[in-house]
């Protein structure tokens, strides 16, 4: 053995079980806080495949459609501004508002940096804005909160200019039985449900997607694409578990304006964990698996203004 390591080891035997107790914890605390700033400083959520694969919709459908711009942009429930940093870019200004005003002063703490970027307080079933005011609208996952996703729907439509763009998401009430089985046996004989699997996240009820082409169509909305987020795959990788950590560490756990501030909670940054390529691995084999299946987690839509 080397002298000066035998020499430490003689050194440590001579110490006090305190002392070594105390060491022990003040390096336990020093790497603990090092973790924890190191996980607070990503977006978690970018490795749940479900919440990945909203993400990627927005980002393929600002590429694809975004190539000279959005003068005035809405992200019409913003909710921690996770979205934000990415949608900005492609616009000239970008406004994001969400009901719940806990959210929107941490979103606007995280996104100071971005310049063209404002946030406001708002209703998603009766917007403050002007008709014919927005290029571009971008809601993800909103309309099952809302209570009323058609008067939503006839909102977007309102606010959004001729030829104008909205991407869309919400999770759809054809979802996978690998993603909530229990919710998915109880439909075939009662109208309750359990509050998760597809029904965690604050979901009292989920979006039947032909209501919402209805919806589109009666207000002015033509579809330019639909697409199945999260087959049977991501299903059964995120069967319950994610809406039951959601329920722990997530501090508006339920989507609601007026829930109470919790003392532990996680939120987000903009920066994408290293594990996110894992992610994005799985989504592709469960989009080749499962990507024409009438059943999916969610579904997301491109609509345009006639």
């Amino acid at each position: 053995m080397h002298i000066k390591n035998h020499a430490k080891l003689r050194f440590s035997g001579l110490l006090p079980a305190p002392i070594k107790f105390f060491i022990f914890a003040r390096l336990f605390h020093k790497i603990t806080i090092y973790n924890t700033s190191v996980f607070r400083k990503m977006n978690y959520k970018l490795l749940f495949p479900t919440y990945r694969n909203r993400y990627l919709f927005v980002k393929k459908c600002l590429q694809k459609y975004g190539a000279n711009g959005f003068p005035n942009a809405l992200n019409l429930g913003t909710g921690e501004g996770d979205y934000d940093p990415m949608i900005a870019p492609f616009c000239g200004q970008l406004t994001s508002c969400d009901i719940n005003e806990r959210d929107i002063a941490f979103a606007a703490r995280l996104n100071a940096g971005v310049p063209n970027l404002q946030y406001t307080v708002e209703n998603a079933l009766d917007l403050s804005f002007p008709d014919a005011r927005f290029d571009l609208i971008v809601s993800v996952d909103v309309m099952e909160h809302v209570g009323k996703p058609d008067i939503m729907t006839a909102e977007i439509g309102r606010v959004l200019k001729k030829g104008g763009l909205a991407f869309i998401t919400f999770p759809q009430i054809h979802f996978p039985f690998t993603y909530d089985p229990v919710n998915r046996f109880l439909s075939w004989f009662t109208d309750k449900k359990i509050p998760q699997g597809a029904y965690a996240f604050g979901h009292e009820y989920l979006i039947d997607p032909e209501a919402f082409k209805l919806w589109a169509q009666r207000n002015g909305l033509e579809i330019v694409e639909e697409h199945p987020l999260s087959g049977y795959l991501i299903a059964l990788l995120e069967m319950y578990w994610t809406g039951i950590i959601q329920s722990i560490f997530k501090d508006n756990a339920r989507n609601l304006p007026d829930q109470t501030a919790r003392k532990i909670a996680l939120r987000p940054s903009t920066k994408a964990p290293w594990l996110v390529g894992l992610t994005d691995a799985i989504i592709a084999f469960d989009r080749w698996l499962f990507g024409k299946a009438k059943h999916s987690v969610g579904k997301g839509f491109v609509v345009r203004k006639k």
